[in-house]
């Protein structure tokens, strides 16, 4: 079916083509975000990434890849935003205290926290495939198809983005115990 709808948007369906964008907007949502940490940015990108496929769909050649053309879009207009930012805004989002609160079995907001700033230090090719592998679940060979890159790029980013977090969350472990023997 989704062919189908790929098929009428070449043909300059808009309906089919934001059947295909509701289909995919919430993935390529996840995906931006995880990439720029930045909701607004985010947004930015997927809606950029979507007037993007649509001036570019008559190009497409094989309507059944259709997402991983879409995803390839994204990703680079992520690069250009990131480029484009070079500094990191601190987002501050009001959360609302009503209602229960259940504790977190996964990770605590310290953990997380942690995790996020080691992300936030990598670079954003790194990004990229750490969260097409990570979290859309994608083979390393799917993953360098997608970001139109070699195999061996693609597994190396993957090698330097894990080293890197795993060198700052032991930065970030070591820093409190630093920090208390000063006060000693």
């Amino acid at each position: 079916m989704r062919t189908a709808l790929v098929e009428a948007a070449i043909g300059g369906d808009e309906e089919a083509f934001a059947a295909l964008i509701r289909s995919t907007g919430d993935q390529c949502m996840a995906i931006a975000y995880r990439i720029l940490r930045d909701l607004d940015v985010a947004e930015d990108a997927v809606q950029t990434a979507f007037i993007t496929a649509w001036r570019r769909l008559p190009s497409l050649r094989d309507p059944s890849r259709f997402e991983p053309w879409l995803h390839r879009i994204l990703v680079h207009v992520c690069y250009q935003e990131a480029r484009r930012a070079k500094r990191w805004s601190a987002s501050v989002r009001v959360l609302d205290v009503e209602g229960e609160s259940t504790p977190d079995e996964v990770m605590t907001v310290a953990d997380r926290d942690q995790l996020e700033r080691g992300f936030r230090r990598l670079p954003p090719d790194q990004r990229a495939v750490l969260v097409l592998h990570a979290y859309l679940g994608l083979t390393l060979p799917d993953v360098a198809d997608r970001l139109g890159i070699p195999l061996g790029t693609a597994k190396s980013r993957l090698h330097y983005a894990m080293a890197a977090l795993r060198s700052a969350l032991e930065a970030d472990a070591r820093t409190p115990s630093l920090a208390q023997e000063r006060l000693a």
